[in-house]
């Protein structure tokens, strides 16, 4: 090869090695996976409810088969709105443990709040006559044995209630939707006699401890909104397992009395915020979708409320025997903040 040919030769690759430089990084960057929607964004977003479950051998038998089927959907996580067992059942050692065992199955976060069952009701003789409160000292053991995380193979932080004395009031931010997991149960929300016990009123510890945690659910709904106005986010979540607004029976003031200052602040805190508001809850076991402190709802006469909060949506997912399917709720891009759907569990 003669000089000028070399030296053409050479020109020549180090314009080809330039373009390779230049065009390597935009293939490199084509070719890199997408990175995950940020928190603000919904991407798809999708989330799991359940509550109510497992109730009765069949279903305790058919547990781990359930959570695979949700894993196997892939909601970005999970919320078991409470009621572990039935209650009519035990309330062992033992059978949290198994539970537990069973949730850290999940493979993405699960988010639990406890239920009556597991804790208000235990002083059933057939639940083993067991101090309700000490049942929940217990429950928090076993399921909130690492504050400021949520359970499954995947846990992730929330903002946590610990320091309080409350770790299961939790609160998060996914899509732009603030969510609020707060201790909420049905016996009118633990005040009614532990008659197992051999009571038949409320004891001054009973009454205390209920205060105390309405007064911390009550915190948690308000830093919830707070939150939601301060990011201007399209809806707020809270979960619950109580019923508040139980179609199937008319209840009395020993049914629902306690649960008056949450159904104010609901209103309050509702009718103030520019976005949607949905509030999930299982203990009466039936689906139901309604608007219960809308306008014109007898509700709000039944709890003495002025007010009404037309933006809030309240879902009850099935449990007990109906437990057939899950929730799924997705974050739409435009139109009502969430959609849900039941999916059925296959045999």
């Amino acid at each position: 090869m003669t000089r000028p040919q070399r030296r053409a030769a050479s020109t020549l690759a180090l314009v080809v090695a330039a373009l390779t430089a230049a065009v390597a990084p935009l293939a490199a960057a084509s070719a890199a996976p997408a990175a995950p929607p940020p928190s603000g964004s919904n991407g798809g977003f999708s989330f799991a409810v359940i509550g109510d479950v497992p109730y009765g051998a069949p279903q305790i038998e058919a547990f781990p088969g359930w959570i695979d089927q949700i894993n196997a959907a892939k909601p970005s996580l999970t919320f078991h709105v409470g009621d572990i067992k039935n209650g009519s059942s035990r309330c062992d050692d033992a059978y949290y443990r198994m539970i537990r065992a069973d949730f850290d199955r999940f493979e993405k976060p699960l988010i639990y709040t406890p239920g009556d069952n597991e804790w208000t009701d235990c002083h059933r003789p057939n639940n083993g006559a067991y101090h309700p409160l000490e049942r929940l000292a217990f429950d928090r053991s076993v399921f909130f044995d690492r504050p400021g995380r949520t359970l499954g193979q995947a846990p992730a932080p929330v903002t946590s209630q610990a320091a309080a004395g409350f770790p299961e009031n939790v609160q998060l931010r996914r899509a732009g939707v603030q969510f609020a997991a707060i201790h909420v149960v049905g016996s009118n929300d633990g005040l009614q006699p532990w008659t197992g016990l051999g009571l038949t009123t409320a004891t001054p510890e009973q009454l205390a401890a209920e205060q105390a945690r309405m007064d911390n659910a009550l915190a948690v709904v308000r830093s919830s909104f707070a939150a939601a106005r301060e990011h201007h986010d399209r809806a707020v979540v809270i979960l619950q397992q109580a019923d508040m607004f139980d179609p199937t029976y008319t209840p009395t003031s020993s049914d629902i009395s306690a649960f008056t200052p949450l159904v104010r602040t609901l209103v309050e805190e509702s009718s103030t915020f520019d976005g949607d508001v949905y509030l999930l809850n299982g203990d009466s076991h039936v689906y139901n979708a309604d608007r219960p402190l809308a306008a014109g709802s007898a509700w709000l006469t039944t709890y003495g409320v002025a007010g009404s909060a037309d933006n809030l949506q309240r879902i009850t997912v099935d449990g007990s025997a109906n437990n057939t399917d899950w929730l799924r709720m997705t974050v739409r891009a435009t139109g009502p903040a969430l959609a849900w759907e039941r999916v059925p569990y296959t045999p």
